[in-house]
């Protein structure tokens, strides 16, 4: 358990894939069809769609997430030399049906009763998210659903942070950001939140400024970070 300790904070804020909801199982549910390539198109999938939105919004050429998204498939999948239409289709269907981790409703349900606003921020397409949040059954634990389709350009920006200050007109030193993926949590960090890492795959950590916070392994430590201090 962290012995870090977060006060002040009244929202909770969470990127939603690869934090609340675990990317690679898309193509995992698909090994009957990708045999021993599941693994390598997954992670050339995931890694080729944060290629492309941070290229996009560089070049000032933004398109949704279900496009980038399916344009990183397109890539992963002519990659590895595989040529199945039906096999591409399923698998953009399965995105929007990602598998939550298992500790990610028990948190949430903890921070409510704590008196936590509640939000996903994410690069996610609003259908997407709200697909992916409905499959996981916590939609009604959310006070936002936030997508950076609403700010036109793509996170790192600091414009896609922004979006949960306005969302409650609160100052971004009240708000705890999570994300697992670190180049979100030093952004995020830059910005102003205070950020805990969720660090899923035991990455080390990055080499760029604004560090989080703190740094834990499951959702399920965050309650006790951010509890209000009577």
């Amino acid at each position: 358990m962290t012995s870090l300790r977060l006060s002040g904070i009244s929202a909770c804020v969470f990127d939603a894939y690869g934090t609340l909801f675990d990317f690679a199982s898309a193509a995992a549910q698909e090994k009957s069809a990708l045999g021993d390539q599941w693994q390598t198109l997954s992670d050339l999938w995931r890694t080729k769609q944060l290629q492309y939105t941070w290229l996009r919004s560089l070049m000032g050429k933004h398109a949704d997430f279900w496009q980038v998204t399916g344009d990183a498939l397109d890539f992963a999948m002519t990659s590895l030399n595989i040529d199945d239409p039906a096999l591409r289709d399923r698998l953009m269907s399965l995105y929007l049906k990602l598998c939550a981790y298992p500790e990610v409703k028990e948190t949430l349900t903890q921070l409510k009763a704590q008196g936590m606003k509640l939000a996903t921020l994410s690069n996610g397409e609003p259908k997407m998210l709200k697909a992916a949040i409905g499959n996981a059954g916590f939609a009604d634990l959310l006070d936002a659903v936030l997508s950076a389709e609403q700010a036109g350009v793509y996170k790192p920006h600091p414009d896609v942070y922004r979006l949960a200050t306005d969302r409650w007109g609160i100052q971004a030193n009240q708000i705890c950001f999570v994300s697992s993926n670190a180049w979100d949590a030093h952004a995020a960090k830059a910005f102003g939140f205070h950020v805990v890492w969720c660090n899923r795959f035991g990455q080390v950590p990055e080499y760029i400024p604004s560090p989080p916070d703190g740094e834990i392994t499951t959702l399920a430590a965050l309650p006790a970070i951010v509890a209000k201090v009577h």
